[in-house]
């Protein structure tokens, strides 16, 4: 199945289609087995297609269906292949004063401020941390981002779906929603960016 632009107006010089395909239909040990197969696939398609349209709402639904592995792959290949787009994620900058803020760790808090001064790693890889495969989606801090003082609040408390499908919508370009949506389909198991064909004619 090819996700197109068309209905987004984006010019046809811009667009690039994704091309995504079932790595496992061929599974045909068990009926179980196969439906497994076409769920994930299904999901793959679907976070990719909410990305580029910008349904927020269908896009945390679909985030919080995915599996912490795979979420953990994803934030691991966008930070490798462009580190700008993970430090727009989970990237909620720093306290404006007192003692308000992070002080030591981002992990297990998307949605929380760094303190005045910090020089914390903000990114979606920094807020997984080392138990994102296992938390998530709750990777956001129990107390609000400006409550968490000097203890860092209650990491790995509250589901972050919401948070993160925020950030991919409303922080990134076009052009970035793009290589998200890429690297969605292409690191959710069961599902293969086969093509990527960038259109520079009229």
């Amino acid at each position: 199945m090819c996700i197109t632009y068309r209905s987004l107006c984006i010019p046809r010089a811009s667009v690039i289609n994704l091309i995504v395909k079932n790595k496992t239909k061929g599974i045909r040990d068990s009926g179980s087995k196969e439906d497994e197969a076409d769920t994930v696939y299904l999901l793959a398609k679907e976070l990719a297609y909410d990305v580029v349209t910008g349904q927020t709402d269908k896009l945390t639904a679909a985030l919080a269906k995915t599996s912490g592995k795979d979420i953990v792959q994803f934030a691991n290949a966008v930070k490798i292949s462009h580190s700008e787009i993970d430090g727009k994620i989970c990237n909620r900058g720093t306290a404006s004063g007192g003692s308000k803020g992070l002080s030591s760790s981002k992990a297990g808090s998307c949605d929380s401020i760094d303190k005045q001064g910090g020089n914390l790693e903000q990114s979606l890889t920094a807020a997984l941390g080392k138990q994102g495969a296992e938390k998530w989606p709750k990777i956001n801090n129990s107390s609000d981002e400006t409550g968490v003082n000097s203890s860092n609040g209650n990491p790995y408390a509250k589901d972050a779906s919401a948070t993160v499908a925020g950030d991919l919508i409303e922080k990134l370009t076009r052009d970035e929603k793009t290589i998200v949506a890429g690297l969605l389909a292409k690191t959710i198991e069961g599902g293969e960016v086969v093509e990527r064909c960038l259109s520079t004619s009229a």
